[in-house]
């Protein structure tokens, strides 16, 4: 007899640190957009795993490529080459427009390698070791000590002080608010595109380019955290290619390997600042993760996932309009671009996206009033619609 998912939860909680408050379901299987769990199940994905699972679940074509490298060679240190590397980095420099990229295990250590490039960059520069960068308030990185040190919410940080120094926090799409904190110490400025955690909030092109220009003036780098809204998800591969305004560092994860553990940050050659020894990952890059990606990065463009996007981010765009017009006593806001939008609620969210799970729609929140739209860039119009209706079901 099989397990209860209770049985299952039960068993969890007893061995599970717990960091994670865990809706209480057992997922199992997931085919294109939709996920069961281990009760048969049903519920339409709309958080792709926190924007990972850009092509859905088994999408067809990617599970062979991986299988296909683990019968060959799983992992070799990065003491030797090996070919899937070498092809992601060449597909992934080029549409980045970057030239050197390092392969990470994750999101929040592509952020600590894009830090101590920064830092490694302004050292060569002057010998200094004080250096400051410059970071946004309600911005996330990741939970690292050097990644929470740059993520700009007390409430993530109040337990972990002391962290690293020398970090300053601006207001998101005010450029004066940055120049303000400017000074010759300053090394870098972070921030994510389209801030993902912090609301879905996303940069005004006005002040991209502000940044840039403030940027080349001082000899700042200008650091890109494309984790969660690159790949993609807003309609051009990484989100600051919609205003062409490019990054000296960009760091890039989730949506590259689909679910596999990969993340890089990329860098422009002048950036280049870490040599022989400055940096490492027993993992990063290994030939397994690696396939995943490249072939990833083949389907996004043999399969014209961009356009896709485009037309999809509009339909979500307009359905969720009329649904914020519907319930304007309920819905504050509408907030976002292509296939990362979100929605803000008078109040805490979590009882409408318990309700949506209950009825078979998996949602994800960012901030307590707000939940988050991060669907399969593979989504049509059927799916967006019957979000919609269960969404209006569940407010």
């Amino acid at each position: 007899m099989s397990e209860t998912q209770k049985q299952i939860i039960d068993r969890a909680e007893a061995v599970l640190l717990h960091t994670y408050n865990r809706y209480q379901i057992v997922l199992d299987h997931g085919e294109g957009m939709y996920l069961y769990d281990v009760d048969g199940n049903k519920y339409l994905d709309f958080y792709a795993g926190i924007a990972v699972h850009a092509l859905g679940h088994n999408y067809p074509g990617l599970n062979d490529a991986i299988k296909s490298q683990l019968d060959k060679l799983v992992h070799t240190s990065n003491y030797y080459y090996n070919v899937p590397a070498v092809e992601t980095a060449e597909k992934l420099t080029k549409i980045a427009h970057m030239d050197r990229v390092f392969f990470t295990n994750s999101g929040t250590e592509a952020i600590e390698g894009a830090i101590k490039m920064a830092r490694k960059y302004a050292y060569r520069r002057d010998g200094s070791t004080d250096h400051e960068m410059i970071a946004m308030n309600h911005s996330f990185h990741g939970r690292t000590m050097g990644a929470l040190s740059v993520t700009g919410n007390p409430h993530y940080q109040e337990a972990f002080q002391p962290l690293i120094g020398g970090v300053k926090f601006a207001e998101f799409n005010n450029l004066e608010s940055v120049k303000a904190l400017v000074t010759d110490k300053t090394c870098a400025i972070l921030l994510e595109p389209v801030q993902g955690e912090g609301g879905i909030y996303p940069a005004e092109e006005s002040f991209l380019k502000g940044l840039r220009q403030l940027c080349d003036e001082k000899d700042i780098l200008l650091i890109f955290d494309e984790i969660q809204c690159g790949m993609g998800r807003t309609g051009e591969m990484f989100a600051w290619q919609r205003f062409g305004v490019e990054p000296d560092i960009m760091t890039v994860a989730k949506a590259l390997g689909c679910g596999l553990p990969i993340g890089a940050f990329l860098c422009k050659e002048k950036a280049a600042a870490l040599e022989a020894g400055d940096h490492g990952s027993t993992y990063g890059g290994n030939p397994l993760v690696c396939a995943a990606a490249s072939k990833i990065l083949d389907i996004f463009r043999q399969d014209h996932i961009l356009d896709h996007v485009k037309e999809a981010g509009a339909y979500l765009y307009d359905q969720l309009e009329q649904l914020k017009n519907r319930h304007q006593d309920k819905i504050v806001d509408h907030r976002g671009v292509g296939l990362i939008q979100g929605l803000e609620f008078t109040g805490p969210v979590g009882p409408i996206i318990q309700r949506a799970m209950n009825k078979g729609l998996i949602l994800i929140s960012a901030e307590a009033n707000t939940i988050r739209f991060l669907p399969p860039l593979i989504v049509e119009k059927t799916h967006i619609d019957e979000m919609i209706r269960i969404l209006e079901q569940s407010i």
